[in-house]
């Protein structure tokens, strides 16, 4: 395959200054600067879709102890996950120039990736490239892998709108569960989780309302099944509506990385440890580097799903990468339902 021309310089999104609270599109800037050129061992990736997810937060506020990545500091580039084609190889590691690849180096319009953190895409395996940025293997995962759904069961879904929520109804539904309930803070997206993305009721939150109470009048005879992309209040009243035998995952912590005040990156919330002793209620957290044996079965899985129409990829298609700063705002003000991704 003939080499693409390709351009002189190229764009990304750096770390301006360490926000205090949340981050806003002042705190970054987006830079040219040359074309990267890759050496033995790397190619160079042209991204056409990245992904901007809420973990940012902790990035961007310097880490956090244990944290599976490192902290930015002021002029670090931005990262997360990309999806894009490789366009140069000097040598003969890695895919070869043409094909479709995901990585970590999104926020940047070319990346020079190490050959073997790239991980080679089948261009027919999904109907959509940027589908490959779906966070759905995180629900499968821990619906298949860890709770161990049951046909018939209740689930749980905290933060049913966001990038994992908003297909972890659909998918939990189409794996058997009996009844599926999920959070949010919109009406908007409350009635959009029952009306296409496979939820049966939806909890509001509502400061004047006792959220374990409304958890409570939705799932009367209690769950079985707990996704967790949230905790705080939310994990407490998960624990009085288990039923025995429950099983929770714990995926995402959105109660402390949405928080005004903090890095984002503590999230501590009091339960009551009687309930998960007399329940037997089991807890484990989960990471999307567990079970990577999981992710072609998911991808196989969902490219089906997706064809046959069972399944649809929530999104949200931010044009430019100049954009990119406003759209972290506007995730963390809660604007988008689904998942977030920039189109370069």
């Amino acid at each position: 395959m003939t080499a693409p021309t390709l351009p002189r310089l190229s764009r990304e999104v750096r770390l301006a200054a360490v926000p205090e609270g949340l981050p806003r599109p002042e705190h970054f800037r987006v830079v040219e600067q040359p074309l990267p050129v890759p050496g033995e061992g790397e190619v160079l990736v042209r991204n056409t879709y990245f992904q901007v997810f809420p973990a940012l937060r902790i990035l961007v506020a310097g880490g956090a102890e244990g944290a599976p990545f490192p902290g930015l500091g002021p002029g670090d580039t931005l990262f997360g996950p990309a999806v894009g084609e490789v366009v140069a190889r000097p040598g003969t590691a890695g895919p070869p120039v043409g094909s479709l690849v995901s990585h970590f180096l999104g926020w940047r319009e070319y990346a020079v990736v190490p050959a073997e953190q790239c991980v080679t895409l089948d261009d027919g395996a999904l109907p959509d490239p940027a589908a490959h940025l779906s966070q759905g293997s995180l629900a499968y995962t821990a619906l298949t892998r860890v709770a161990g759904l049951r046909p018939g069961e209740t689930v749980f879904v905290s933060g049913g709108a966001g990038g994992i929520g908003s297909v972890a109804g659909r998918i939990a539904g189409l794996l058997g569960a009996g009844r599926v309930i999920g959070s949010t803070g919109s009406p908007a997206k409350a009635e959009r989780m029952t009306h296409g993305l496979g939820y049966d009721a939806v909890v509001l939150r509502n400061p004047e309302h006792s959220f374990s109470d409304r958890l409570a009048e939705a799932a009367p005879e209690g769950i079985d099944v707990f996704v967790d992309m949230v905790g705080g209040e939310q994990l407490r009243a998960a624990v009085r509506a288990a039923r025995p035998g429950a099983r929770f995952v714990l995926i995402g912590t959105l109660a402390g990385q949405l928080s005004a005040k903090g890095g984002g990156a503590t999230a501590p919330v009091e339960i009551d440890t009687f309930q998960l002793v007399v329940k037997r209620i089991t807890m484990r957290g989960i990471s999307g580097a567990d079970h990577p044996e999981a992710q072609a079965e998911w991808t196989r899985t969902f490219g089906a799903w997706l064809r046959s129409g069972e399944i649809t990829f929530p999104h949200v298609r931010i044009a430019g990468i100049h954009n990119a700063p406003a759209a972290l705002r506007a995730l963390m003000d809660g604007q988008h339902l689904g998942t977030v991704v920039v189109e370069l």
